[in-house]
């Protein structure tokens, strides 16, 4: 039976304000939900068009193609309500739509004092985003992963052209460095995460100075997507591009940071694949004066 396109779905949107780089074509179809029954409706007319779904969250950890996405795009930014905050004797529980910031989700960490404000505080993106990618840092902190802070989060599933919402609890799921498995195809429609009620009393001024070193250390103020390659073994990726002499190179309007060799950062005009040549270009040089293979945290969405 054909199901007819959902008003909310609109036609040719151009993505490049919603990448953290500034860069992308069009998407072929695109919605923008603030409801659950928003993102069932256009998923259910996607799929009885044979048509390929791609998330768009907070923007950052992507690289959207300069000739667009086929298919629908789903932009989650908009279904970003915290839904509940609870406490037993031993944890705190907050449950959150998929797009939440992350920084939201760290203020209600930080209010009570808590550890998980701090690795907070060094991501970017939404909570949907932290649980796709394990996402992390580099410190030796605990918590550093989303592994650790995860109590468990809703799917939207679908098969065939029916769609349906399925739990995961955090013990089911395949957690890796930066990536998960076993929970997929699906859109992750909320998170639920948790933390153990001891609270540190300096965790506000180490979040004050994290902050202070982040500004002073990552090009904050320019358009990047975060951290570019993923650290290989005892060792920083931001490290090996620097000793390689590619801190300040530039291809196109895409740059290697001044500030931090593992941040490609974008001036106005630059494309993807301005970006998609200076990561080849990175990989290859780190490749020849090292003989390591560094591996992107980016992944690349659209038409290529």
């Amino acid at each position: 039976m054909s199901v007819e396109m959902p008003q909310i779905v609109q036609k040719n949107v151009n993505l490049k304000e919603l990448s953290t780089w500034r860069v992308g074509g069009c998407a072929e179809y695109f919605c923008r939900p603030t409801l659950l029954v928003e993102i069932e409706q256009a998923c259910r007319w996607a799929l009885s068009q044979a048509l390929d779904i791609t998330v768009l969250g907070g923007g950052s950890n992507i690289l959207i193609s300069d000739n667009g996405i086929k298919g629908l795009v789903l932009c989650m930014r908009d279904f970003a309500k915290i839904l509940e905050v609870k406490e037993d004797e031993k944890k705190i529980y907050i449950k959150a739509e998929a797009g939440t910031k992350k920084s939201e989700i760290l203020k209600l960490f930080l209010k009570r004092n808590l550890s998980p404000a701090l690795f907070l505080a060094g991501l970017p993106g939404d909570v949907a985003g932290g649980v796709v990618m394990n996402a992390g840092v580099a410190e030796k902190i605990i918590p550093r992963e989303f592994v650790e802070i995860v109590e468990e989060f809703e799917v939207l599933k679908y098969e065939g052209d029916q769609v349906k919402v399925v739990k995961y609890c955090n013990q089911e799921i395949e957690w890796e460095y930066r990536h998960t498995n076993g929970w997929q195809p699906g859109v992750i429609v909320s998170v639920t995460l948790s933390w153990k009620l001891e609270p540190d009393n300096e965790i506000r001024e180490k979040v004050k100075l994290a902050n202070q070193i982040r500004l002073q250390k990552q090009p904050l103020k320019q358009p990047s997507c975060g951290s570019t390659f993923r650290n290989p073994d005892g060792d920083k990726a931001g490290r090996l591009i620097e000793q390689a002499g590619l801190k300040g190179f530039k291809i196109g309007g895409a740059q290697v940071s001044e500030k931090h060799a593992n941040f490609i950062v974008t001036e106005e005009g630059a494309t993807a694949k301005d970006i998609k040549r200076l990561m080849d270009h990175i990989i290859n040089t780190v490749q020849q004066k090292f003989g390591i293979q560094l591996q992107s945290e980016v992944i690349p969405l659209g038409e290529w």
